[in-house]
């Protein structure tokens, strides 16, 4: 009996190819998806995993610069001399051919153990790797310098993507910074007798392993927007499958009565069910595993690119499989189908052998649940506000987004059955009263489909907002921060005070960066000191500000704080903030600083060289209409390399190509979703093409022409596509607002203001009209064409 009911249940995906295709397609798109999602992230943590294991990052104590980025060499000589044990090292940017790698210097002889570094230069022969300037670097990057350097170059798999390893010496001469490192690396084991650090190198600073610098903890939000829009696509595939499965239950369910009526029963015919769905769910999830790495391997560079632009972290460019995200992507599949598949299963087993057969058993069913699906909609709203007002954190905000959205889908089919009732009750025609009524009927055969166009559009018009506002601070941001045509950076010159003279005689204005990390309010932070002048006067904008802002600072009267600060220490304008020992200001001023992830205040540049007159700028600023005149003197009087005179505006088309890059992915992807809801639409009327001559015959036998039945059929689903539409974009602005307004703050501290685009919403509805045109199209025109006996046939049946 068994057998036979399997055979039974898989003869109807032989007779209904295109059903099997949506099912097996929209679930291998959902999964596709989120396994492609899942792939870039677990390449990005093992990356970042690889560079903290490099140096022991998280691992080891570290000696740090108080103020600047380097320290002289001298300071590890008195403190290995102290009873410290300690090991220098050298770390920078090195530019080779169109890239720039992170080139890491250490000292081989007192490098501490149990590090990737010390690992690979244990397995060399120490004199070679002296010697001849030896650099250890991952693959990929391996190949790059052996092009473009005549060093010896090694390959090692366990050297952090664009990373290289060479021997302290090497790594000061090919960064230009002689006599100079970068910090000292603590053993684990240390003398019980030291001199304290305050006698030997009061200008340096412990910090402790657990206190690091963790890119992996900075790059987290990064990471969870990413899972939530690859949950997001799987939440809309699932829709999808949602509809083809319920279905595929409608059209079975005189199968399913002859096979109760011939004994099967009720428990043994779902368990098969079930077992049906898991085979199903197997084969689409593995060809989604494959899709999603694909689209992983497709979009890795970009997001690879955004990770290094934003945060400094370099992630590999080739991507590996993980049995973690392969093995998720098969979990989601599986349990996405079987989550979609629990109501047909439920309304199946309690609804009884006669009713199953009845023509509008499935409709009737699914309008009973409709005041149980209506309050289900109204508590996710609910809970929705209830976040928002009591919840804190990125979890909230994420559940936020969740509720608003199974909210929203939930209540689609309660608010068009709603619309359509009062379109029929304008009505006076007979055949007009006749279509509402038919829409009405027909609306619970499309409402899953109509659901995952609902969810599609209204990410398309969330994100889209998104972006668009993104784009418009963002170009604003760059304009403010990077006025300058140039940027200098002088840790390897000797004497700033000779450079600082040098560039006052030269360039139209000199901004020193003065910055010293220290306690603000209680939190870490950055204090920065401003020569206040026309580039900060004309190109800052702030969020709130005094009208006399810039001239209380420049008097050493006020203190601006940047907008993380601000939230995070509960700060206002015109609190006062303690910069210094003693020294106490109001706030005058709070600037947006997008892309920051720690607070940062800024006070005028004698107050503090007043308060910290060990810290020498070593990083300028400079105005000038001839960069290029004033890049060559530099080059010939302090034998600056052109790598440490960097163009503002090429770092400014960096940045915009970096972020065009990233989210012209995040709006392919949004397309993708729109056109696959269209093609839910489409299989969900070739499939209810059939079972609606029922209703059309009765018409067409009282003098309605088929040619004027279809196209009332792509009327109709027109307009419900265009009520959904309609009803998306209050939904997608809503959505746009949590993210930008709640959970961009959760995660980055700073919150973007929100621009609306009538114009992209006005394109994203005429788009939707036209794949819902597009999809109704095909069973229209079999309509029209179809031969006049097989409408007549259904007077034959009882149906």
């Amino acid at each position: 009996m068994t057998g036979a009911t399997l055979a039974a249940l898989a003869s109807h995906w032989a007779r209904n190819p295109l059903q099997f295709l949506t099912l097996v397609v929209g679930l291998a798109l959902a999964t596709a998806l989120w396994s492609g999602v899942q792939a870039i992230n677990s390449e990005a943590r093992a990356s970042y995993d690889a560079a903290a294991a490099t140096l022991g990052e998280g691992q080891l104590d570290q000696l740090l610069p108080a103020a600047g980025e380097t320290m002289p060499q001298d300071r590890f000589v008195a403190l290995r001399r102290a009873g410290w044990l300690v090991s220098p090292i050298v770390e920078g940017r090195l530019r080779v051919g169109a890239v720039t790698l992170r080139l890491v210097g250490v000292e081989p002889l007192t490098a501490p153990g149990g590090t990737a570094a010390s690992a690979a230069i244990a397995g060399r022969d120490l004199a070679d790797f002296l010697g001849e300037g030896t650099l250890v670097a991952h693959p990929e990057s391996a190949e790059l310098l052996r092009a473009e350097l005549s060093n010896p170059v090694i390959s090692d798999a366990s050297i952090a993507p664009g990373t290289a390893i060479t021997d302290i010496a090497v790594a000061q001469r090919l960064l230009n910074r002689d006599g100079l490192v970068s910090r000292l690396v603590l053993a684990l084991a240390q003398p019980i007798r030291q001199r304290p650090l305050a006698e030997v190198a009061p200008d340096l600073v412990l910090q402790r392993a657990d206190g690091a610098s963790d890119v992996g903890r900075l790059t987290d939000s990064f990471h969870l927007n990413l899972t939530a829009f690859g949950f997001l696509s799987f939440a809309v595939g699932i829709f999808i499958v949602h509809g083809a499965i319920g279905l595929a239950f409608e059209q079975r369910r005189g199968m399913v009565r002859t096979l109760r009526a011939l004994g099967v029963p009720l428990d043994r015919l779902i368990v098969l069910m079930v077992l049906e769905l898991v085979v199903l769910a197997t084969l689409a999830g593995a060809i989604g595993i494959v899709l999603g790495y694909l689209v992983a391997a497709v979009l890795l560079p970009d997001v690879a690119a955004t990770i290094r632009g934003l945060y400094g972290a370099d992630v590999a460019g080739t991507l590996q499989i993980r049995p973690a995200w392969w093995l998720s992507g098969l979990a989601m599949a599986i349990g996405g189908a079987l989550v979609a598949a629990a109501g047909a299963l439920w309304r199946l087993s309690r609804m009884p052998i006669l009713a199953s057969a009845g023509g509008r058993a499935w409709a009737v069913a699914s309008g009973r649940g409709r005041p149980l699906q209506g309050a289900a909609a109204i508590g996710l709203f609910a809970l929705a506000v209830l976040l928002s007002l009591q919840g804190a954190g990125l979890v909230a905000g994420f559940g936020i987004l969740a509720c608003l959205f199974l909210g929203g889908a939930l209540a689609l089919p309660l608010c068009l059955a709603l619309i359509l009732k009062v379109g029929q009750s304008w009505s006076s025609g007979v055949l007009a009263l006749w279509f509402w009524a038919d829409s009405r009927q027909q609306l619970p055969g499309l409402s899953l489909a109509l659901m995952a166009l609902l969810l599609a559009m209204a990410a398309n018009v969330g994100v889209s907002t998104m972006v668009s506002s993104f784009r418009l601070t963002f170009v604003g941001f760059l304009d403010q921060r990077l006025s300058a045509e140039l940027y200098v950076d002088a840790a390897a010159v000797r004497d700033r005070v000779a450079l600082e003279r040098f560039l006052e005689a030269r360039a139209d204005e000199v901004l020193p960066i003065l910055s010293v990390e220290t306690e603000l309010a209680g939190l870490p932070a950055e204090l920065y000191g401003a020569r206040v002048g026309a580039t900060y006067r004309e190109n800052w904008r702030f969020l709130e500000a005094a009208p006399d802002a810039w001239d209380q600072v420049a008097k050493g009267e006020a203190v601006i704080v940047n907008e993380q600060l601000s939230r995070r220490a509960g700060l206002r304008l015109g609190d006062s903030l303690a910069v210094a020992p003693g020294t106490t200001l109001p706030i005058a001023g709070i600037v947006g600083d997008y892309g920051n992830p720690i607070g940062q205040a800024i006070v005028a540049e004698a107050l503090f060289r007043q308060a910290h007159p060990s810290v020498l700028p070593a990083r300028f600023g400079l105005r000038t209409e001839d960069a290029e005149t004033l890049r060559r003197a530099l080059v010939e009087a302090f034998g600056l390399p052109s790598s440490s005179i960097i163009d503002q505006v090429a770092i400014k088309r960096f940045s915009l190509s970096v972020f065009e890059r990233t989210f012209s992915v995040t709006g392919a992807l949004n397309v993708l979703t729109l056109a696959v809801a269209a093609f839910s639409i489409l299989m969900s009327l070739l499939t209810l093409a059939a079972m609606r001559l029922p209703q059309l015959a009765p018409v067409w036998a009282m003098g309605v022409t088929q040619r004027r039945l279809a196209w009332l059929e792509v009327l109709r689903t027109v307009l419900l596509a265009l009520l959904t539409a309609v009803l998306a974009i209050p939904l997608g602005l809503l959505l746009a607002w949590v993210l930008l307004a709640v959970v961009n703050v959760e995660a980055f501290g700073w919150q973007l203001p929100m621009f609306l685009f009538p114009f992209e919403y006005a394109q994203l509805v005429l788009l939707t009209l036209v794949a819902a045109a597009a999809a109704a199209s095909w069973p229209a025109w079999r309509l029209s064409r179809m031969e006049p006996a097989s409408l007549l046939k259904v007077f034959a049946h009882e149906r």
